[in-house]
């Protein structure tokens, strides 16, 4: 890892930095984030919002946290699904106005793929505001930070191979992780992943539970699972922060460990609920006596009837069709062939628009020349039949 910072128009190297080595996240935080299911991770898609209190319960501002599905535009203007991540909040600090925002754009295990980050505090005396941009670029992270205080302005750029951050957890990814530990209701035993201190440099990050709680939010109670998650910076002290989570992975509480005041939830949301594949039902097979049924039956008649007056009426209007069909019957009747769909076809022939030249009413003295020969006939048999 390289990195330079810019202060007042010069530069500085942080001297023996490329001596250290990386920290690396270890086979139990790798495979975790390999067990992420999308079915899994679409679940968590909601937005929730909540109250920053004192710690005497005085109101301070507000949290919202958004993960939805979302598109990705890469360095080659490749478009590829993503999940993102929009958090951002507005308070007061001792009576000073602060706030932060964060943008990320995550995979499907949660590698990060660009995030944007910026928070301040409008102190009177000495504004101050910081910016942090993550972005992957061909085979490293580039890492983009600025400090602002007051009207000094310190800016440094870090690049980090990629297969030296396997099992980053960026701030977007830790807001998405927790919800994935509360669905699950577990945390990952022994697992160390790797996060960035507030110094921008590459550490540890664990997670740990602290087991499961009841806790009332107006008129409801419910069950939340405690996490603490702890970012063991490379030098100082480790940062933690302890959250509150539902089944669902709404997050009802969080602390920072060691500062005043919290964030809570207000109202108690609506848990969502893994959709369910119900089997389909089974309907036994009854026999259906039509006769019976009295509805079934009175249909029946109405609709006989209504074909009735139906075919009347057809015929009424065309005489020709019950004269054709009566000379039919009567020439069946008098030949009497043993072969009917051959005599009816050799009938009817003649009124076709392209009548066969056969002589008329052949089948009478032959078998059907559509029918299979029995065994025991042969095709002398059938030719003097036909003489």
């Amino acid at each position: 890892m390289s990195s330079k910072v810019h202060s007042a128009g010069k530069d500085y190297q942080p001297s023996g930095q490329e001596r250290v080595p990386l920290p690396e996240a270890n086979a139990e935080a790798i495979e975790f984030l390999n067990s992420l299911q999308p079915e899994e991770l679409q679940t968590l898609f909601f937005s929730e919002t909540l109250a920053m209190v004192s710690d005497t319960g005085e109101p301070r501002g507000e949290l919202t946290i958004e993960v939805q599905r979302g598109k990705y535009r890469d360095e080659l203007s490749i478009m590829t699904q993503c999940i993102l991540v929009h958090a951002f909040s507005h308070g007061l600090l001792d009576k000073t106005i602060c706030g932060n925002s964060l943008l990320g754009y995550l995979s499907g295990n949660l590698e990060t793929m660009e995030q944007q980050s910026r928070e301040f505090i409008k102190f009177l005396i000495l504004p101050m505001e910081h910016k942090m941009s993550l972005l992957k670029q061909s085979d490293q992270l580039v890492m983009n930070r600025s400090i602002k205080e007051g009207e000094e302005v310190k800016t440094g750029v870090s690049f980090f191979p990629w297969h030296s951050i396997t099992g980053f957890i960026s701030e977007a990814a830790n807001l998405v992780l927790l919800r994935v530990m509360a669905l699950r209701r577990m945390v990952p035993q022994n697992a160390r992943f790797l996060a960035l201190d507030t110094e921008g440099k590459l550490c540890y990050s664990t997670y740990q539970a602290l087991g499961f709680q009841t806790i009332q939010v107006g008129p409801q109670q419910s069950e939340v699972f405690i996490l603490e998650h702890t970012v063991h910076a490379s030098e100082g002290i480790p940062m933690s922060w302890q959250f509150y989570m539902l089944s669902d992975g709404h997050l009802a509480k969080r602390i920072q460990v060691g500062s005043p005041g919290c964030c809570i939830i207000t109202k108690m949301p609506i848990l969502r609920k893994e959709d369910e594949t119900e089997p389909r039902p089974v309907f036994e097979k009854k026999p259906l006596v039509w006769e019976e049924d009295v509805e079934l039956y009175s249909k029946f008649l109405e609709r006989k009837e209504e074909l009735r007056l139906s075919h009347t009426s057809y015929l009424r209007q065309h005489p020709e069709a019950q004269a054709l069909v009566s000379d039919f019957l009567l020439f069946l009747l008098l030949r009497q062939p043993q072969d009917v769909v051959t005599f009816a076809a050799e009938y009817f022939g003649p009124f076709g628009a392209n009548p066969s030249p056969s002589p008329p009413l052949r089948s009478s003295h032959r078998p059907s020349p559509f029918r299979s020969l029995d065994p025991g006939d042969s095709a002398d048999s059938v030719a003097g039949g036909a003489d």
